[in-house]
Formats: C-alpha cells, sequence, structure tokens
C-alpha cells in the first residue's frame, strides 16, 4: 500500500489489485461510519486506487492508514443487485468459442458468477464489473463499435459492465437488459456503486 498527498485536502491510496480496492474501500467506509477516519467529504475508488478528498490532515491520515491490516472481502459483503439480462448479444458466439463452451452454456456461466462493482466511470452509472475467473477474461475488439445499444452487457479483460445509454465502445457483447443504469430522478441515480454485488439472471429464468 502507498500513500500520496494530492493538494491540501486529498490523499490517493495505491494498492496492487482490484480486490486490494474493493477491501480497502469497505474498510475507509466502515472507519468513516464509525466515527474513527476523521472529515472525508468523498471516497472514489478506481482500478488500483482510493481517493480521499476533503482530508484535513492528509499526510497524517495517510501515516495512519499505510499500518493498516486491511481485511479481504468475505463473499457476501455488500448489497445484492439482480440483473436480467437476454443473452443476444452479437459477440456471443464469440465469447463462448473462446471460453470453449457452446453459446447456450454461457448464460449459466456468467450467471453462476456473482460480480461485485469495483468502481465507477467513463459514462453515469456505468459500473466496470470483477469477478470473472482469470480463464474467462476476454480481448477487447480490435475494433470498437461506433454506437453500442443502452443495455448491452459487455466484457473486457477482468471487467464485465453494462452500457447505461448508447456510445462508442470496444467490449464484446454478449447480452441486453431493460434495467435503467443511471436514473436522475432516482435515489440513488446509479443502480451500480462501489461494493454492490450484482448477479445477472438469463430473462424469463429468474
Amino acid at each position: 500500500m502507498r500513500t500520496l498527498v494530492v493538494g491540501a485536502e486529498a490523499l490517493l491510496i495505491e494498492v496492487d489489485s482490484a480486490d486490494e480496492v474493493a477491501a480497502l474501500h469497505a474498510e475507509l467506509l466502515r472507519r468513516r461510519d464509525a466515527g474513527a477516519l476523521g472529515p472525508v467529504r468523498d471516497l472514489v475508488p478506481a482500478a488500483r486506487t482510493v481517493l480521499l478528498d476533503g482530508v484535513r490532515d492528509p499526510a497524517g491520515l495517510g501515516a495512519r492508514i499505510a499500518c493498516w491490516k486491511v481485511p479481504p472481502l468475505t463473499p457476501g459483503e455488500g448489497p445484492l443487485v439482480t440483473v436480467e439480462v437476454r443473452y443476444d448479444g452479437p459477440d456471443l458466439a464469440k465469447v463462448a468459442r473462446l471460453w470453449g463452451v457452446g453459446p447456450g452454456e454461457v448464460p449459466g456461466i456468467v450467471g453462476g458468477t456473482v460480480f461485485r462493482v469495483a468502481f465507477c466511470g467513463f459514462a453515469p452509472g456505468f459500473g466496470y464489473l470483477t469477478g470473472l475467473p482469470e480463464r474467462l477474461r476476454v480481448p477487447r475488439r480490435d475494433t470498437p463499435r461506433t454506437a453500442v445499444p443502452a443495455g448491452s452487457l459487455a466484457l473486457a479483460g477482468e471487467y464485465a459492465g453494462v452500457y447505461p445509454r448508447s456510445s462508442p465502445g470496444g467490449w464484446q457483447l454478449i447480452g441486453s437488459t431493460d434495467a435503467v443504469l443511471w436514473d436522475p430522478a432516482r435515489e440513488p441515480a446509479a443502480l451500480f456503486a462501489p461494493g454492490v454485488r450484482v448477479r445477472f439472471a438469463e430473462a424469463g429464468r429468474g
């Protein structure tokens, strides 16, 4: 774990993996909720970092955090969201070939995986979901699409994600959902937030 003071009121913590980010973010939330962290306005996880903004003494807090022993997350930790998916994506057959299975087996593999929102970005409501074992990771497309339909379930590298709106994208599209990922009139606006667990259920099968 490495800590870096960023400006007068921010602290950046670097770790080595997405699992460590998730565990550190959860520990920071626990300590903040318990009043043991001190004033912190925002906690923002990313691929290998967590940013703490609105910190009164970044250097002092960084020295304290560097001494922490952060416990790993337990598999059932965090709220669970279930999203119904139709496995109708144009890259479904390609992903099945890369996995060495038939297209009809992909829903069971994805549905049997409990993902976790590691961090959010790219577009409002887009969560980067971890949980795929290394053997199931697939490369991005050689040529990105100029327009990916909203609701597309996609895979790339160690991540899965659902496009909240139509946008360009280079991930492998395996399915689609009618779930609304981002709704400013809803509280919270984002369906996915860091730490939330996500299960994809095949539409019509629960």
